[in-house]
């Protein structure tokens, strides 16, 4: 079973994003994560990041196991160009091309079936994520609660912190007196 990931708009050349296709195409999937790991392009975390995006892909949507897997194919095409200029002699302009590309990802098992989930056993995970996601919710829920409990008191604390502190300010400002006064008045003059 083959599976596809795509990645649209990424602003390198597709020529430069070649380098890093030519070098994981065929490999298993854990090969290829060491390769991108290893070699340094400024492609690779996107390819990489891609290629994780296909192995998901494979994982949640049809139960493929991740260590039967290899790339069987990487298409690089060329997507939309931003033109821009720069000024050059006798007041002409140069065009300036800056290229983007499409990346599409291909994974294919290489042995069919071996390791693959049964429909019965994603659906169990699904229902299992999907409480585990629940349970979540209803902490997150009951620290929020907490939190604005929390919140309401802390800010009465800072509210009575900031008028004391201005009703200490202003008695110090009142007690202020003789040539300490004239030296501040002279500087906002």
């Amino acid at each position: 079973m083959k599976v596809s990931a795509k990645l649209k708009n990424l602003r390198i050349a597709p020529r430069k994003v070649r380098l890093t296709s030519d070098l994981i195409r065929g490999l298993d999937v854990a090969e290829a994560l060491a390769q991108l790991e290893i070699h340094v392009k400024r492609t690779n975390p996107f390819m990489k990041k891609l290629l994780m995006s296909a192995i998901s892909n494979g994982e949640n949507n049809f139960g493929l196991d991740k260590n039967n897997l290899y790339v069987i194919d990487v298409i690089v095409d060329s997507g939309s160009t931003l033109k821009r200029w720069m000024p050059k002699a006798y007041g002409r302009a140069g065009e300036i091309l800056k290229r983007t590309s499409k990346i599409e990802l291909i994974l294919e098992e290489r042995v069919e079936g071996k390791g693959r989930k049964s429909k019965e056993e994603m659906e169990k995970e699904k229902a299992k994520r999907e409480e585990e996601r629940k349970k979540a919710e209803k902490a997150a829920a009951k620290e929020a609660e907490e939190g604005e409990k929390n919140g309401k008191e802390a800010a009465k604390k800072e509210t009575k912190m900031v008028k004391s502190a201005e009703t200490k300010e202003s008695k110090k400002a009142e007690n202020k007196g003789g040539i300490a006064s004239k030296i501040f008045r002279r500087k906002s003059m």
